[in-house]
């Protein structure tokens, strides 16, 4: 019995990984995504290691996730991967307040953000 599984919705040669609930700003988070899209796999860890943004770490653990499932759940060979999509999206704001003069109140807004990290496999043209 038991629910249908759902079908795949990549290719046979990608694979997915999504890093939910980073407490960082979207725009922020799109600055780091942005200096990895296109790059090989290689590259972009090597980026992201010496990158100084303090979100570089936690988008580092999403890409390595996505290598990880690449090799393991679909049998890509790592070497030739390449990062074809890296978006991101909003995910929650807590909000805060501040007591301000005068019995009035200043917003303090924390959002949250996700990213989607999506590999494909090339091969190479010699």
């Amino acid at each position: 019995m038991g629910k249908k599984s759902k079908e795949r919705s990549l290719a046979d040669n990608e694979a997915l990984a999504i890093g939910r609930m980073l407490r960082t700003s979207p725009q922020k988070l799109n600055l780091v995504a942005q200096t990895i899209r296109g790059e090989k796999v290689e590259k972009a860890l090597a980026d992201l290691t010496f990158s100084p943004k303090r979100i570089a770490s936690d988008v580092k653990k999403v890409l390595q996730s996505a290598i990880a499932n690449a090799e393991n759940n679909h049998d890509l060979d790592v070497d030739s991967l390449v990062i074809t999509e890296a978006y991101v999206g909003k995910n929650l704001v807590m909000k805060r307040w501040r007591p301000r003069a005068r019995g009035r109140v200043g917003k303090i807004l924390k959002p949250y953000s996700q990213i989607t990290i999506v590999l494909k496999q090339v091969e190479e043209t010699a």
